[in-house]
């Protein structure tokens, strides 16, 4: 597990990036390209003896400036704790805002590095900074040329003919395709919250569920029902998942999601639970008889059941 520290904790110590071999990105949903990209670093600061890293911010710069619109893969503390499981050194947290933001490219520059400037520093090829987005990879190459620091900005990595962005994956779940968003991430698309007290119909009709409310910034998955795996305190159950206000319960509802958990009858609210997406399996509807919402329930349930 690499070591995780703020660049602006007053125990960093600039010794730590300078002369290493760098990753430099926000890296929502530390994906298959992020994760070339690190790679990258990783394998010029084995040929060369160095010590490599990742920087990062400790939010994403769309939260400042595009929080409106912005749907988040992950949030910033499991992306951090991800970067972090990965075969570097260390993961070097970045404060963000939009001062810090508004400064020319070279003080941008300045200010992350200091006088720790890495001997290399690997990004992708659309990678901008500074006021108004006004730095690139020439200009990095410019301030990096000065002071011995060679940029390597990489293509961005491709599947399917196009390139694997954040965006992209961020698209495949808003339309329900949790598998090949996936392929993408090199993981199941996945989701954290907070058990609440739902409106208890679910239990009355045979299928109790974990409600969860998540704010819709971190929710990029589309409504629908889906086939899932949930993890409670450290195990791992199939589940059948609503995202989405029920529209037979749209008036009272409140929870974006339900989790039915197969073969599990426990009190857990108040508790985190974590949730894989594996599956769509339709859209979500209005019913027009109780007896149809549940045998459409039920024939849910029991596809998790054999196809998970």
């Amino acid at each position: 597990m690499a070591a995780v520290i703020s660049r602006n904790d007053p125990a960093f110590d600039e010794a730590l990036l300078d002369r290493a071999s760098v990753a430099f990105g926000v890296f929502d949903g530390v994906h298959e390209g992020h994760r070339f990209i690190i790679g990258e670093a990783v394998n010029t600061a084995r040929e060369e003896g160095r010590a490599s890293a990742v920087i990062t911010f400790d939010i994403d710069p769309d939260e400042v400036f595009a929080a409106d619109r912005l749907k988040k893969l992950m949030t910033n503390e499991a992306r951090i704790a991800k970067l972090a499981e990965l075969d570097v050194d260390a993961v070097v947290v970045l404060p963000f805002s939009r001062e810090f933001a508004a400064q020319s490219p070279e003080d941008f520059l300045n200010a992350c590095f200091g006088g720790g400037v890495p001997s290399h520093i690997h990004i992708g090829s659309d990678f901008h900074f500074g006021r108004k987005a006004s730095g690139n990879v020439k200009s990095l190459r410019v301030w990096g040329a000065e002071r011995g620091m060679e940029v390597h900005g990489h293509e961005l990595v491709a599947e399917g003919g196009r390139p694997v962005t954040a965006t992209r994956i961020r698209g495949l779940l808003s339309e329900g395709r949790a598998r090949e968003a996936a392929d993408l991430l090199g993981r199941p698309y996945e989701l954290s919250g907070l058990v609440r007290p739902g409106r208890g119909e679910g239990r009355d009709f045979g299928f109790a569920t974990a409600n969860l409310e998540v704010p819709p910034m971190l929710l990029a998955v589309g409504e629908g029902v889906y086939a899932c795996y949930a993890v409670v305190e450290g195990a791992r159950y199939k589940a059948a998942v609503n995202v989405g206000v029920p529209a037979t319960f749209a008036d009272t509802a409140k929870e974006n999601i339900e989790v039915h958990l197969l073969d599990f009858d426990e009190n857990i609210y108040g508790q985190d639970i974590e949730v894989e997406f594996i599956e769509w399996l339709r859209p979500m509807r209005a019913f027009e008889s109780t007896d149809e919402l549940i045998a459409t329930v039920q024939s849910n349930i029991a596809w998790v059941r054999e196809n998970l």
